[in-house]
Order: structure tokens, then sequence, then C-alpha cells
């Protein structure tokens, strides 16, 4: 088993030390929060060891979990990366684009691994169709929440659009040569509503709405590719696959039957992938952890980490809201 050790005791912190202390895979030494009267008040409620300096808790493990404000995980990063420790960092990876490419550089130089949250990688309803997603050339995301005050310090594009850029960029495998996009402050200082359009070096749009001020949730992505339909529902955990082949010559009372103006006849069918049920965050972790002990390639690496930080931070210059460059 791994040793780890969890930095930060929030709302995600304190998921993630729960997980951790029930996951097979994972010893959990402790944690480390800087607040020091809300790492005593966890300590005390759920039993977990409190570490009072951040030097000893990594001393004492093999992988260091960054679940802090996004301001101090370069930071954290950093000192666990240099003292040999793997790293698993909540997204987005850190602040700036210069120090998510530092860390590449820590990466390499001091032989560890780090895996970035980009939790919906593990949603099992997008597990089920990813492989099925072969070359889409249009996608539309729609990814809406109420409104939280928890996030409000980064612009919504960090806080809930870059979990559809990381999965957008996991599919379609070219470059991302344009970017059109606007943001609307409604309620925080930084944009709640943006939307953003991305144009690919081969041809695939792909058009992103997040909203953190709507009347209910919905996280919803739609990708169309030749022949094929296939919408992922994340917060339901659905998925729906239509596809398209060519029609018999003598198509049954219930086919579904199109033909296009050249006289083209295509029949239509529904797919129903299986969904297995799962808990995404420990996957993750546990992910991770498998990572490191068969020295593979992290699901979610530094690398794509650092990534889809780039896009989300084009997009954010895009619509000149506050710069995070």
């Amino acid at each position: 088993m791994l040793k780890v050790g969890v930095l930060g005791a929030g709302h995600l912190g304190k998921i993630h030390l729960r997980l951790l202390n029930e996951s097979r895979k994972y010893h959990l030494v402790g944690f480390y929060d800087a607040d020091d009267i809300n790492a005593k008040k966890v300590a005390q409620e759920l039993g977990y060891r409190y570490y009072d300096n951040i030097n000893e808790l990594m001393a004492a493990v093999d992988v260091v979990d960054i679940v802090t404000p996004t301001l101090s995980h370069y930071q954290s990063a950093k000192k666990a990366m240099t003292l040999g420790k793997h790293v698993f960092i909540e997204k987005p990876i850190t602040h700036t684009l210069k120090e998510a490419e530092e860390l590449l550089e820590l990466e390499k130089d001091h032989g560890v691994k780090g895996q970035v949250g980009h939790v919906e990688r593990f949603n099992p309803a997008f597990m089920a169709v990813k492989e099925t997603i072969g070359n889409p050339m249009f996608i539309e995301s729609h990814r809406l929440a109420e409104f939280n005050p928890r996030g409000t310090d980064v612009p919504v594009v960090l806080d809930l659009m870059i979990h559809d850029i990381d999965a957008i960029l996991s599919v379609v495998k070219s470059e991302v040569v344009n970017i059109n996009a606007s943001g609307v402050s409604v309620i925080s200082q930084s944009p709640d509503i943006a939307n953003a359009r991305l144009e690919f070096a081969n041809g695939c749009v792909a058009n992103l709405t997040a909203s953190r001020i709507s009347l209910k949730n919905m996280r919803k992505s739609r990708f169309f590719q030749k022949d094929a339909y296939i919408s992922v529902d994340f917060l339901e955990k659905k998925v729906e696959v239509v596809r398209m082949k060519d029609a018999p010559e003598s198509p049954g009372d219930f086919d579904m039957v199109l033909q296009n103006a050249e006289g083209v006849k295509k029949q239509i069918y529904f797919e129903n992938p299986g969904i297995t049920a799962n808990n995404a965050i420990l996957d993750e972790l546990e992910s991770f952890a498998d990572a490191i002990v068969n020295d593979s390639q992290p699901v979610v690496s530094l690398k794509q980490g650092t990534q889809a930080l780039a896009v989300a931070l084009q997009i954010i210059n895009a619509f000149k809201a506050e710069s995070y460059e």
C-alpha cells in the first residue's frame, strides 16, 4: 500500500480523506491544513491524524494529494516533487500556465508521477461511450450549476468549464487552432457565465457553455460524428447512442429509415451501452496508485492537465476577463 498524505481539509479534502482511508491501495498517514482551527476540528470529529508541519507530513508519505485552493497548487506540488513524492493535484492543475509547465519539468527531473483531478474522465457515463467517440466533428456541451459561493474566486471557465475542456481534448485528437468566447459577471467579480467556440485543426468544432447562476443543474455533452450521435449526461449518468447504417432492401415494419436528397437510405438504430456504477473520485485516486505501482501513464497526466489549463486561459483571455497568466 502506498502511504498518502492530504493537503487541504475543506469540503473536497474531507471527501478525499474518507475515500483514501477506505481504499485498499493507500494507507492514509494524515493531513495538513493551513487553517489550524479547521484542521483540529476535522481531526477531532473524523479521527484523521493532523500534521501541523507540512514538511513532516511530506517526509512520512509516498504520495501527496493536493486538495488546496488553486493558488497554492504550484508551491505544494513543487515542494512534494522536489522531495521525490508523487502528486495528485485537484483541477485546475495550477493558477498559471508557467507554473504548470514548471511542474512538468519537475516531474521529469525527479522521476515522479503526477495526476490531475479531472474527475469527469471517471464518470461512468463517459467511460461507457469514450471508445465509441471516434472522430467527432461537432460537440456541444452545457454545464450549468445553481449558485454556490465556493469556487467564485475564479472565472466559471476554471471552476466548471474546464471539466468539459479536458473531456473534449481527450477525444478530439487534434490541436485547437482558434477560440472565440464571451463571458459575463453577474454576481461574482469574475465571469459567472461563459460560452466558447473551439475550432480544431481537423475541422472539429466544439461549442461549450458554462454557468454557475442557473436555476437548475445540467451537465450534458453531445458528440456528432459520421453516422453517429452520442449524448452523455454526466449528472444523471446516462448515455444515448444513435447510429446509422445502410438500410436493408426490405426494411421491417418497425425499422426507422431516412432517405436524403440524393436518394440514399439509412437505417437508424439505438445502442444502450452498459453503465457500471462507481465512485468516480475513488476511482481516479486508485487509478493513480495503479499508475505508480505499475509504472504506467496516469489516466489524466500533468501534461493533459496543462493542456486543459492552456485552453481555459485562452478562453478567459478571449473575453477579456481578468488575466490569469
